[in-house]
């Protein structure tokens, strides 16, 4: 009733401005019977005539120049209304992902996300931060790190390295230094990424059941940092085939453990959740490197 009633007020409006019915419709864009309509279903529901229709011209009643300024108040209040309503669609989702997405690949998404009518803007954040900052109200969504098998999207991880390596596969057995102990041990570097229970951890028992050295393993403070390591060293990076390559470096799986980076959505409105794991799904998957990989 109210969305008839704001119409019924429009016409009653623009009729009354232009002095006549049929350039009072024009100026409100509706075909002329339709304000007739309009109108005569205003003058019912507030009981009385707006109009004197004993003449050519569209003359208000006494009755319609007391209801006219209430009635133009209520058309400024929807207008206003859907000004508002158009600038709140426009608001940007404040989306938090790992600073392992490159700055390429996050304008990509929102490319993608324009299209669809959404807006995003991005804040990196390290994987514990990233729910965090959606339960803080400081974004509004979240691509948070879970296990694999609890993933949407998932992106295979592997050892890179300088030098190309000889396998199609690094084992990390292959690490172990010889019996004279001479000379620097080669390091696996994690990333604060993968700076997670179920990557790391793995990582640190597939290190010692190969009977690696607690110091072959080592978490960096950042990605630049990690791959400085490597870079001028036999050291290798734990990373995704995508990381190794924007670094220029040779990547190979891991052989004898599954390692593997999982990605879900965590968000304050359901609606949100929904249109970054559906509507911007292979999007998302491009920008973490999981192409091919999301489920």
């Amino acid at each position: 009733m109210l969305v008839d009633l704001i119409g019924g007020c429009r016409a009653f409006v623009s009729v009354s401005e232009a002095g006549s019915f049929t350039a009072g419709a024009a100026v409100a864009r509706i075909p002329q019977p339709v304000a007739s309509r309009r109108i005569a279903a205003l003058e019912k529901h507030l009981g009385e005539r707006l109009f004197d229709r004993s003449t050519r011209q569209a003359r208000l009643t006494p009755f319609g120049r007391d209801m006219l300024p209430s009635a133009k108040r209520l058309v400024h209040l929807a207008d206003a209304l859907e000004h508002d309503a158009k600038r709140a669609k426009l608001r940007p989702l404040l989306l938090a992902v790992p600073d392992t997405c490159t700055t390429r690949d996050l304008a990509e998404l929102d490319a993608d996300a324009r299209a669809l009518d959404v807006f995003l803007e991005f804040r990196t954040a390290a994987p514990g931060e990233r729910a965090e900052l959606v339960r803080t109200h400081e974004v509004r969504a979240a691509l948070t790190a879970v296990p694999a098998e609890e993933g949407v999207w998932v992106v295979p991880l592997g050892l890179a390295s300088e030098a190309e390596p000889d396998a199609a596969v690094i084992h990390l057995e292959t690490l172990r230094g010889g019996r004279s102990g001479r000379g620097p041990r080669r390091r696996v570097w994690i990333q604060p990424e993968d700076d997670v229970p179920h990557i790391r951890d793995r990582v640190l028992r597939a290190r010692d059941s190969v009977g690696l050295q607690p110091s072959q393993v080592a978490v960096a403070e950042s990605i630049t940092s990690a791959a400085a390591s490597v870079f001028r060293s036999a050291d290798l990076l734990l990373c995704s085939a995508d990381q190794a390559r924007e670094l220029g470096l040779a990547w190979r799986p891991v052989g004898g453990v599954k390692l593997a980076r999982g990605f879900d959505v965590v968000a304050g409105l359901g609606e949100d959740a929904g249109n970054l794991r559906t509507r911007l799904r292979s999007g998302i998957a491009r920008c973490l490197g999981a192409k091919g990989e999301d489920r």
